[in-house]
């Protein structure tokens, strides 16, 4: 990574803070760890960070309420939930409230800098891919896409999308009336090292129909473009 990255962490178990802080440090991150939500919701509106690592389970507000309210707000900075709890309803209410990637304790400290490291990577080759125009305000039938905000209006109002959705969405948008291959999309919305199969992007492409078109059948913004993969058209 070409300069120093910001870690926020956020966890209420003072030893694997210090732990954390520490080997993180070491390894060239700057970061900052704090013991309840409401310390990570002051650091976030104050400074700038790479990434947020969250705790699931926290005294006052928890991770999964902070992280809605965050993605509620425009708040685009990846994060990583944390859980002592390793089921899969667990990990499925993190993604769907926002959360970009999942790690249960007790965990190996190499094993979250690869994660987060990965993280970085992600956002900045998303960056790379959208550029400057593919930031702008995209209004396409009744819907407006601001991809900088992370939010998408339909008439005005508020329309719930997880992230995975609002990043595929946003790759596609920013190459309108353009053919897309799965697997540049696919890096287009997820990163280099994505680990999602063509199979997963249909399904994710079926949900985002869902949401977007009057018809999911009949589709008339992301259509299907067999032998390659999808083109997004604003205004058919």
């Amino acid at each position: 990574m070409p300069r120093m990255s910001r870690i926020l962490i956020a966890d209420d178990e003072a030893e694997l803070r210090g732990l954390l802080q520490r080997y993180l440090t070491e390894q060239g991150l700057s970061v900052r760890a704090v013991p309840d939500a409401a310390q990570a919701a002051q650091l976030l509106a104050r400074e700038r960070f790479d990434v947020l690592v969250l705790d699931l389970m926290m005294p006052g507000e928890d991770g999964l309420s902070l992280c809605r309210r965050l993605r509620a707000q425009g708040e685009t900075i990846p994060i990583l939930m944390l859980t002592a709890r390793g089921e899969l309803v667990d990990r499925v209410l993190g993604l769907e409230m926002g959360a970009d990637d999942y790690l249960a304790k007790p965990f190996a400290p190499r094993e979250l800098l690869a994660r987060l490291q990965a993280m970085v990577r992600r956002q900045q080759q998303l960056g790379a891919h959208l550029g400057p125009a593919g930031e702008e305000p995209l209004q396409f039938g009744d819907f407006t896409l601001h991809p900088t905000q992370r939010r998408l209006l339909r008439q005005g109002a508020e329309v719930d999308i997880s992230t995975v959705e609002f990043n595929l969405l946003r790759a596609l948008a920013s190459q309108p009336n353009r053919p897309l291959g799965r697997e540049k999309l696919l890096v287009m919305a997820h990163g280099d090292d994505h680990g999602v199969s063509d199979r997963s992007l249909d399904v994710q492409v079926m949900r985002l129909r869902r949401l977007i078109e009057a018809d999911p059948s009949a589709p008339r913004h992301i259509q299907t473009v067999w032998g390659l993969g999808y083109v997004f058209i604003p205004e058919p």
